[in-house]
C-alpha cells in the first residue's frame, strides 16, 4: 500500500451496485480499515434489477442482506443511497443528494467507479462523485477503480497500485456473500485475473490498481 494512503483516518467507496466496492477494490478498503482508517461501504442503489425473475422490492431485499454480510467480512460500514438499479439519474436533485452524503461523513478520500465505462448506472455514479468533489467545501482526494476492464472499464491507465496479497483471500470470501451474482464467474473470469495481471505491473503477487485525480478544481 502506498504511504499516502496508511495517511486516511476516513474513506468512502462508492459504488452503483451491492458487490460494485467488494470487487473492485475490496482489498484496499480492507486494509485501510486493518491500518485504522474509518472506512464506509456507499451503495447508489440496492441492486434491483439484478435477479432475474425477482421483483425490484424482492431483489433489493435480497441484495441489502448480502451487502451486509460483505461487509461483516470486510470489517467495514456501510450505507445506502436511494437511487433505482438500470434508471440511475443525474439531475439537480442528485447532484444535491450525492454532495449532501459527502459532506455528511466528511471523508479524506472517495473511491469511486472510473467515468469511462460501458455500464450506465457505473457511469452516472462516477459523475454524481465527481460533481460533489468539485463542490464540496471539504477536500478530499478522489480515486477510481476499474470494474470488469475491457468489457465494463475502458482506456483504464493506472497510476497507483495497492498490494492485496495478504487481503486477497478475505475480498474473495467478502465478494462470494453476492450469492445472487454469480460471484464464482466475476471472481475467476475478472477480478482475479485482473489482480494478477496488475499484480505483475506492480511487482507482488497480486494488487488493485486506481487512478487519482490530480487537476485543479476549476
Amino acid at each position: 500500500m502506498k504511504r499516502t494512503f496508511l495517511l486516511y483516518k476516513k474513506a468512502l467507496f462508492i459504488g452503483a451496485h451491492p458487490d460494485d466496492n467488494e470487487s473492485c477494490a475490496g482489498g484496499t478498503m480492507i486494509l485501510l480499515q486493518n491500518g485504522g482508517c474509518q472506512v464506509v461501504s456507499v451503495y447508489l442503489t440496492s441492486g434491483e434489477r439484478g435477479i432475474q425473475g425477482a421483483t425490484l422490492d424482492e431483489a433489493a431485499t435480497i441484495r441489502r442482506a448480502e451487502l451486509v454480510e460483505a461487509c461483516k467480512v470486510m470489517g467495514v460500514e456501510y450505507r445506502l443511497m436511494t437511487q433505482i438499479d438500470g434508471q440511475t439519474e443525474i439531475n439537480q436533485e442528485r447532484y444535491k443528494e450525492m454532495l449532501q452524503l459527502i459532506e455528511e461523513e466528511q471523508p479524506d478520500v472517495v473511491f469511486t467507479h472510473w467515468p469511462i465505462d460501458s455500464h450506465r448506472d457505473h457511469r452516472v455514479c462516477s459523475m454524481l462523485v465527481f460533481d460533489a468533489w468539485r463542490l464540496s467545501g471539504k477536500h478530499f482526494d478522489l480515486y477510481y477503480y476499474e470494474a470488469e476492464t475491457g468489457m465494463q472499464s475502458k482506456n483504464f491507465i493506472p497510476e497507483e497500485y495497492v498490494n492485496i496479497t495478504s487481503v486477497a483471500e478475505q475480498k474473495h470470501r467478502a465478494v462470494m456473500c453476492h450469492a445472487s451474482q454469480a460471484p464464482e464467474e466475476i471472481l475467476n473470469d475478472w477480478h482475479i485475473p485482473m489482480e494478477l495481471f496488475r499484480g505483475k505491473e506492480s511487482e507482488c503477487p497480486a494488487a488493485e490498481a486506481f487512478m487519482f485525480l490530480h487537476k485543479a478544481r476549476n
